[in-house]
């Protein structure tokens, strides 16, 4: 098994583009995770090089570690073995008709966030000094909230009428991206704190009870309750345009969104 890791957070986005790229040719769901990652990458490369992060080299090794962490559960999927559940799950998800983009984004912030970001930040951390990075986590968790506004837009243009469906159900998106962000990043803050006293040799053990609770959210995600589920079914059915052209369309978001913040 080629398991494809960086060691740069210019290799990460090398890797995340490659993957973006096959979902295309291969109409797959997941790169529409993929695609939000990149921009993600890209935002965090971004604020390391103007000194945005507190700490630009520790942000560098966090981003690349949390990174790796996502390519490895990327490519143990790709050759038929076994990642972690929660990631295991949510690539499962990418080949079923019914999750909305809505609901793929969320299953990789879900597994990526809940469960990833906190091991990672334990990995560039002590005991004594996890607390440093308190600044640095709560801005990457920052930047992904942000492009809550770039996904709404993509939604939009993928399926038209949404922003009838928006004001009917009170926003069902920004409410299901809003809370998920919030009790991510806080649940992930507390693992990461809890993860870094937990000696070498029980790491294993902690990771795969964690792993199963953050499967149990991953299950909430794919099937929210009734009404919420049905509207989404209903969106579903009026999606518009191929798995790629999906992508595609998230794509020329994000451009549009990196273009801003720059300027």
């Amino acid at each position: 098994m080629n398991i494809k890791q960086a060691n740069t957070i210019n290799e990460v986005i090398q890797l995340l583009d490659e993957i973006i790229e096959k979902s295309k040719v291969e109409q797959s769901a997941i790169g529409l995770f993929a695609t939000l990652y990149r921009e993600v990458t890209v935002r965090v490369k971004e604020g390391i090089h103007d000194g945005s992060f507190q700490n630009g080299e520790r942000m560098e090794k966090l981003d690349v570690i949390f990174a790796n962490r996502y390519l490895k559960a990327y490519y143990q999927y790709q050759a038929k073995e076994k990642p972690s559940e929660c990631w295991g799950f949510a690539f499962e998800q990418a080949e079923d008709f019914w999750p909305i983009v809505l609901q793929h984004l969320l299953l990789g912030i879900n597994a990526h966030v809940n469960l990833d970001l906190g091991i990672a930040s334990a990995q560039v951390s002590t005991i004594e000094d996890i607390g440093d990075l308190k600044s640095d986590f709560d801005q990457i968790n920052a930047i992904l909230s942000n492009l809550v506004g770039g996904v709404e837009k993509c939604l939009i243009k993928i399926w038209p009428t949404l922003t009838w469906v928006l004001k009917v159900t009170g926003k069902i998106d920004n409410f299901f991206i809003d809370f998920s962000m919030e009790t991510a990043r806080n649940g992930a803050w507390k693992f990461a704190n809890e993860f870094v006293a937990v000696p070498e040799n029980e790491r294993e053990a902690c990771t795969q009870l964690r792993d199963q609770r953050i499967t149990e959210i991953a299950r909430l995600v794919s099937n929210p309750g009734y009404f919420v589920s049905a509207v989404f079914k209903f969106i579903r059915l009026f999606e518009r345009g191929t798995v790629a052209q999906k992508i595609i369309d998230m794509q020329i978001i994000e451009e549009k969104n990196i273009e801003c913040a720059v300027s």
